[in-house]
């Protein structure tokens, strides 16, 4: 497998409004619009329950307190400045991961794709805990920094500085679109 996927997480209209940050919408576009000019494929990853949250075990203390409920339909509605197009492949997993509870790793295999390149919100919570998990699994990582965000800007600065280079190249948006481009 040779292929590369942008994967773009948590970024529903219910997360972003936890997460205020004018710019990073804006920059997260700049990948997406890259990725889909490069033939990339851009997969997007929100996080979702049946009705009922029949998957939620009222201890998990993330997701507990969804147990038994059902979820506005637009808590996994994603963000509109960053909506997914109809070609895209859109992801829905369980719990932090990525890979927890969906088909992802299916979708990748499927297509070939061993590279991924990851953003989303938070860096402390769905990037973090994909990264882990798609190393595991011997995939390929890059992690956009300025692609990914996270409430707390200490976190996110020792994650993408100190934790992550261990696993994964740490681009910022500029570099890693810049590199897209093919010289003529």
């Amino acid at each position: 497998m040779t292929g590369t996927a942008l994967l773009v997480m948590d970024v529903q209209r219910s997360v972003v409004a936890r997460y205020p940050d004018p710019d990073h919408l804006p920059r997260l576009r700049t990948a997406i619009d890259a990725a889909h000019a490069a033939a990339i494929p851009v997969i997007y990853v929100v996080v979702g329950f049946r009705p009922g949250a029949p998957e939620v075990n009222p201890a998990n203390k993330m997701f507990g307190r969804l147990a038994g409920h059902d979820a506005p339909a637009q808590a996994v509605e994603v963000h509109p400045d960053v909506a997914p197009l109809p070609s895209d492949i859109v992801v829905t997993k369980r719990r932090v991961s990525a890979f927890a509870g969906s088909d992802l790793d299916m979708v990748l295999r499927a297509q070939r794709i061993d590279h991924l390149v990851l953003t989303g919100i938070a860096t402390s919570g769905v990037v973090l805990s994909t990264l882990r998990q798609a190393a595991d699994l011997d995939y390929r990582l890059t992690v956009l920094a300025d692609g990914c965000l996270d409430n707390d800007p200490e976190v996110h600065t020792v994650l993408t500085t100190k934790v992550f280079p261990a696993q994964a190249d740490v681009l910022p948006i500029a570099d890693w679109t810049a590199s897209l481009v093919q010289p003529v």
